[in-house]
């Protein structure tokens, strides 16, 4: 059986279940058989996707069953959050694999410090913070390396000459799905122009809808630096929406359907590797709140963009968390 020195565990396997104070000790075997804690009546469905902040009469049960060691209590209580972490990510880092890759791992820090989490905060909260915490210092993306501006992605659009599709008959997918492919992939580029700080301030409140407090405590500034970093990042994502994209303004010459074939040409849009459209659960605006109220008409087109993205799923990311977490219940 692996062995832990402190905190650090041999094996990458043992440090999903070494769980400091909440499973005590050294490793612990993850109980197939319920604690004393009444628990919900489990599902072998997906949870059904909720508002990534919403209060649930059901998480403090499940919370501490997990904490008390039952396996089927944490993988309820992680897939309830796991879409929501992997949206975060692939907005944060553009490639769905990179997005893959860091929410495995920050639903196994999760795991791994279960037991620090002391009530002081929702969930949630903590959740999150693990999750902000992480791709805030996770290495640079691909598109982040190329330290691309607004001013740099205005040119790519305008060296991009319009180019029609091919036949649609000599593609895996239709037409339809690779223009949608290439609007989010563009308007998730308009996100990489951000700094990161900017880039989850405008993911958390304009998109998932958090209010300025929850922003706050997930990013652990005040409210008034969350609504700072909220109102820079609309200034700067709708400044340049309002001067190139065709959806917002339709003055602007730019339009989806014509950039797709100019995509696929530069090789930014693979019909077989698409990175956002696959796993769609959701539209983001029917089950996030809104903070529309707080934008001009103007404003409320360029969210709405954003807001009308999809909640995609990575089902490949919880096989992975799983066969990790079975791998560390050794005898």
């Amino acid at each position: 059986m692996p062995t832990c020195a402190g905190n650090a565990c041999s094996t990458s396997a043992a440090k999903a279940i070494c769980i400091s104070n909440g499973f005590p000790g050294r490793h612990r075997r993850l109980a197939s058989d319920p604690p004393t804690a009444t628990i919900p009546t489990m599902s072998a469905n997906e949870p059904a996707l909720r508002p990534p902040f919403a209060p649930d009469p059901e998480e403090a049960s499940w919370l501490e069953a997990a904490r008390a060691g039952h396996l089927p209590a944490l993988d309820v209580l992680l897939r309830r959050h796991r879409p929501w972490i992997f949206n975060l990510a692939l907005r944060m880092v553009w490639r769905r694999d990179a997005a893959e890759d860091a929410t495995q791992e920050i639903l196994l820090k999760a795991v791994t410090h279960l037991g620090g989490f002391e009530g002081r905060s929702r969930f949630s909260t903590w959740l999150y913070r693990i999750a902000v915490n992480h791709l805030l210092n996770v290495r640079r993306s691909e598109m982040e390396a190329q330290r691309m501006t607004f001013a740099d992605l205005g040119r790519s659009l305008d060296d991009c000459a319009d180019t029609d599709l091919p036949d649609e008959r000599a593609l895996p997918i239709g037409h339809g799905l690779l223009v949608e492919e290439a609007k989010l992939g563009c308007i998730t580029a308009m996100l990489m122009c951000l700094d990161r700080r900017q880039r989850l301030a405008f993911i958390l409140g304009e998109v998932f809808g958090l209010t300025g407090e929850e922003g706050a405590e997930v990013l652990e500034i005040t409210p008034a630096n969350f609504r700072q970093l909220l109102a820079r990042a609309r200034r700067d994502l709708y400044g340049f929406m309002q001067d190139k994209c065709g959806l917002v303004n339709s003055a602007n010459p730019c339009r989806c359907a014509k950039k797709a074939g100019a995509f696929m040409r530069q090789g930014w849009l693979d019909p077989q590797r698409r990175q956002f459209t696959p796993g769609r659960l959701a539209a983001v605006r029917d089950l996030a709140p809104d903070r529309l109220a707080e934008l001009d008409s103007l404003q409320h087109t360029h969210a709405e963009i954003f807001r009308a993205t999809p909640v995609g799923d990575a089902p490949a990311v919880w096989t992975r968390l799983r066969a990790a977490l079975a791998a560390s219940n050794l005898s």
